[in-house]
């Protein structure tokens, strides 16, 4: 079994690096086109661009069996992977994802009215806003390694809307929901948990938007679990096919 982790907007793969060392499982952190590790036109790009960068990744890496973990905007990403390759994913987990309804895109499932929409990916977070939103619960050097790090993110992307026929799909799935979240509120996160599709699990934290930086070990102790829950129904279901 393999971690995937998936970022969110205005993030890359970095945001990753503090959690791996608590992980009991190999994990490969995605960086989604438009970031220094994965360049792309981020006026083109489009959520599927976004699902088939995660896509190549899985399939180059040759892992067959994988816990998909994505954080915030990443709930637009998670669909369409699960879509493309259902039999590779073991269990899904969203950390404080949003998750449009069908049709619906991010802006408007976060309520952004439309004065205060990005209008192009020059239209990046001022410091303090940053702070707010991604570091409220951070001593000052996490605070630093987010706000040296934080990257332009695609306003298509942000205003796509949604797909999510594949949360339709009947893999297991479990939502970390941050209690101190000023990125996404706690009432968004439930909006998101009740789209999240059947029998998804909700496991509270008391932590910011950015957990895997803030509180690396307490996210980790569920994403192990999940893992281990994983690797024992596989295990389960290849002693009945002996």
């Amino acid at each position: 079994m393999h971690f995937v982790l998936i970022h969110g907007g205005a993030h890359g793969a970095w945001c990753w690096q503090p959690l791996l060392e608590h992980l009991d499982a190999p994990a490969l952190a995605v960086d989604l086109p438009g970031r220094a590790g994965r360049p792309g036109d981020l006026e083109a790009l489009a959520v599927r661009d976004f699902a088939a960068a995660v896509v190549e990744d899985i399939e180059k890496a040759g892992l067959s069996r994988v816990v998909l973990v994505g954080h915030s905007m990443a709930g637009l990403t998670i669909p369409l992977v699960l879509e493309r390759i259902p039999e590779r994913i073991a269990s899904v987990v969203f950390v404080s994802c949003v998750l449009p309804r069908e049709g619906q895109s991010v802006l408007d499932a976060i309520a952004t009215p439309e004065s205060q929409r990005p209008r192009s990916p020059g239209d990046g977070l001022l410091e303090e806003r940053a702070r707010e939103m991604f570091c409220n619960d951070m001593d000052e050097a996490q605070t630093r390694f987010v706000l040296e790090r934080l990257c332009p993110e695609s306003v298509r992307v942000m205003n796509e809307p949604a797909r999510t026929a594949g949360l339709r799909l009947p893999v297991p799935r479990c939502y970390v929901k941050l209690l101190r979240d000023q990125a996404l509120a706690p009432a968004i996160q439930d909006e998101a948990i009740g789209n999240a599709g059947p029998g998804c699990a909700v496991h509270e934290l008391d932590a910011g938007h950015n957990v895997m930086i803030s509180r690396p070990r307490e996210l980790a102790h569920i994403l192990n679990r999940v893992a281990r829950a994983g690797a024992g129904d596989a295990a389960d279901g290849a002693a009945r096919r002996r």
